[in-house]
């Protein structure tokens, strides 16, 4: 797989398993849970991207 495969790879699922946890774990409302998600998936692709250029 080439790099940026990898990083989005990574992103979705750290976004996907932060989602499940907030909505179905935490009871979170959906806004809520889905902000968390994008800001978790960003942080999840800046982290792959920095670890890709090491």
């Amino acid at each position: 797989m080439k790099t940026w495969q990898l990083m989005i790879l990574h992103a979705v699922a750290a976004a996907t398993f932060i989602f499940l946890l907030q909505r179905y774990g935490l009871n979170a409302s959906l806004e809520s849970a889905l902000l968390w998600a994008l800001t978790f998936g960003g942080c999840a692709a800046g982290l792959a991207y920095s670890q890709s250029k090491r």
